[in-house]
């Protein structure tokens, strides 16, 4: 994953994530960060940024690095979310950084599914943090990822 395919995926895929602003900030083998930046047309009437605009960001911070170790593996593996919870713990301004360094579960969870051909469900926690370094959210999602038949 890179600056350039994470751009070329929302704008082609989900183009509503990159006109709100949500962009790839750094890709590794197992973290992924994502960011938006408080604008026009991302906020709320309080002047910070509307929650669900954080929850994007957040759920491709863990959603992108899934579908990346998903590809490399080679299998055919379906995703989908079935459980999201939120907490806001500040007012959401400037710029946001949303981290999900869960790599080696989600390679551990693939593991699994392949092994059990069952379907297998993981909790990727993105951690919202501002430019002060000071945590302002949490989004934790649970994904069903199964091994397709055929």
């Amino acid at each position: 994953m890179n600056k350039e395919t994470f751009k070329q995926l929302l704008t082609t895929q989900i183009p509503i994530a990159w006109i709100a602003g949500v962009r790839l900030e750094s890709a590794a083998e197992n973290e992924i960060k994502t960011y938006v930046e408080l604008d026009f047309l991302n906020q709320n009437p309080f002047k910070s940024m509307f929650w669900a605009v954080e929850g994007m960001a957040a759920e491709f911070a863990g959603g992108m690095m899934l579908l990346e170790k998903i590809r490399k593996s080679g299998k055919n593996i379906s995703t989908l979310v079935t459980k999201n919870e939120a907490v806001f713990t500040k007012k959401a301004v400037g710029k946001i950084v949303f981290t999900c360094g869960q790599g080696e579960e989600i390679d551990q969870a693939i593991r699994e599914a392949v092994k059990t051909n069952e379907g297998i469900t993981i909790k990727l926690t993105s951690l919202g943090t501002d430019e002060a370094g000071e945590q302002v959210a949490q989004f934790d999602f649970t994904w069903s990822i199964k091994l397709r038949n055929g």
